[in-house]
């Protein structure tokens, strides 16, 4: 007989379905979704510009796929952050901080990454600070509060 794991932790549904709550998880989920957005156009423009090694080296094939993925990844937690999940709320607070980190590092890193990449990384990192802000904000800190 197998062990059942339990499953993720909800919140109450009346903290979870409070204007305040529905408006920042909604503005959570556009602002994710604008994040795996810029990062599927950025990896059509790698695709596009291959052939351009002043614009598309490795380091920028890397890191596109990097970031589609954890955009996809992000994108999912805030989906189910949404509809009460704790352990995607704790991973889209944990994924979007290091995220921006990363970007920072890509942003001041001389030589590895071309300019337009280094721009579309900013735009992605200022979405990403208002994910950031919103996830770890005192409404969505109440709503997921252990208890």
């Amino acid at each position: 007989m197998t062990a059942r794991r339990p499953h993720p932790v909800a919140t109450s549904p009346e903290s979870l379905h409070h204007p305040r709550s529905l408006a920042v998880l909604r503005g959570t989920k556009l602002l994710v979704g604008g994040y795996l957005a810029l990062s599927v156009l950025a990896l059509v423009a790698i695709v596009l510009l291959r052939d351009h090694p002043a614009l598309v080296n490795d380091a920028v094939w890397v890191r596109g796929s990097i970031v589609v993925a954890s955009a996809s990844v992000m994108f999912g937690c805030a989906v189910h952050a949404a509809r009460g999940s704790r352990g995607a709320w704790r991973r889209l607070r944990v994924i979007s901080g290091v995220m921006v980190g990363a970007i920072v590092v890509i942003i001041v890193v001389p030589g590895a990454f071309p300019v337009w990449l280094k721009w579309e990384q900013g735009a992605c990192g200022i979405l990403l600070i208002g994910v950031v802000l919103l996830v770890n904000g005192r409404q969505l800190r109440g709503v997921f509060a252990a208890g």
